[in-house]
C-alpha cells in the first residue's frame, strides 16, 4: 500500500516463537501462516521446511554452518520451521555446535530480512530460556503465540474427526468411555502429554481393536464396519 502510494516499505520482522507441548499444531499453524504471508505478498512462495537440532548440527567445525546455510537457502521466500529450538543451547555448558547453528542463522536471519520468516518452537519454559540466552535470538524474536494443550473434550472432537475422515463412526457410548479416558490423561498429565499425537494414536488402537473384533462377525456389512463400539475404545494402551 505505501508503494503504491510512492513511499517507502518498512520492513516488518515477523520472526515468531511458538511456545505448546507436542501435538498441539504448531507446525500445521506454522505452514498456514507461510501460505497466508504468500497470499498477502509478503513471501513469494510461503512454502515450510522442517527442521530441529539434528538437522542443524554436524559433528565438525564447519559443517554445522555449511547444514544452516543450506537450510535456509531452501526456506528463501518461505518459512523455516525449527522443532524443540531450545536444544541448540543445551542448559548444561559444554563444547557444542549448536551455537555455531545460532551464530549462521542469526547472519542469515539478516542476511534476508526480506525473504525469510523464522519460526522457532517447543516447551514454554525453555523456549524463554534459549531466546534469553542469546542478545541476537532476543532482539529477532518478538512475537510470542502460545499452544494451549487442548482439553478431553476437545480430544474426543479430534478422535471423532479421525473417524470421519476415515469413514467410521463413532458411537454416544463410545465417546462417554473416551471422554472419561481423556480426563484421565489430562488431570495427570506432564510434558510427555501428547494432544493430537496421543488421539492419533488411540485412534490406531481403536481400529486395531475393532478389527481384530469384525474377525469373529460370520456376516459383516458396511454398517457393522463402519461403527466404533465401546470395546474397541476400552483398555487401550496409549504412548504420547
Amino acid at each position: 500500500m505505501r508503494e503504491k502510494q510512492g513511499l517507502k516499505p518498512i520492513s516488518i520482522t515477523l520472526h515468531s516463537v511458538f511456545c505448546g507441548s507436542p501435538g498441539t499444531g504448531k507446525t500445521t499453524v506454522a505452514r498456514l501462516m507461510g501460505q497466508i504471508y504468500q497470499h498477502l505478498g509478503i513471501l513469494k512462495k510461503g512454502h515450510l521446511i522442517e527442521t530441529d537440532r539434528s538437522g542443524m548440527v554436524a559433528g565438525y567445525v564447519g559443517q554445522t554452518a555449511q547444514r544452516v546455510d543450506e537450510l535456509v537457502n531452501s526456506a528463501l521466500d518461505g518459512v523455516l520451521f525449527i522443532d524443540e529450538a531450545y536444544a541448540l543451547k543445551p542448559a548444561a555448558p559444554g563444547n557444542d555446535f549448536g551455537q555455531e547453528a545460532i551464530d549462521m542463522l542469526l547472519k542469515r536471519m539478516e542476511d534476508y530480512r526480506d525473504r525469510l520468516v523464522v519460526i522457532v518452537a517447543g516447551y514454554g519454559d525453555e523456549m524463554t530460556r534459549f531466546i534469553n540466552s542469546n542478545p541476537g535470538l532476543k532482539s529477532r524474536f518478538s512475537r510470542y503465540f502460545h499452544f494451549e494443550d487442548y482439553t478431553p473434550q476437545e480430544l474426543v472432537e479430534i478422535f471423532d474427526t479421525f473417524c470421519d475422515q476415515h469413514n467410521y463412526t463413532l458411537t454416544e457410548a463410545a465417546k462417554e468411555i473416551l471422554l472419561t479416558r481423556f480426563q484421565e490423561l489430562y488431570d495427570y498429565r506432564d510434558k510427555s502429554f501428547g494432544n493430537g499425537r496421543l488421539v492419533r494414536n488411540m485412534f490406531e488402537k481403536a481400529i486395531e481393536k475393532q478389527a481384530n473384533r469384525l474377525v469373529n462377525i460370520p456376516h459383516i456389512n458396511p454398517y457393522v464396519m463402519q461403527q466404533i463400539l465401546p470395546e474397541d475404545v476400552e483398555k487401550l494402551t496409549i504412548n504420547n
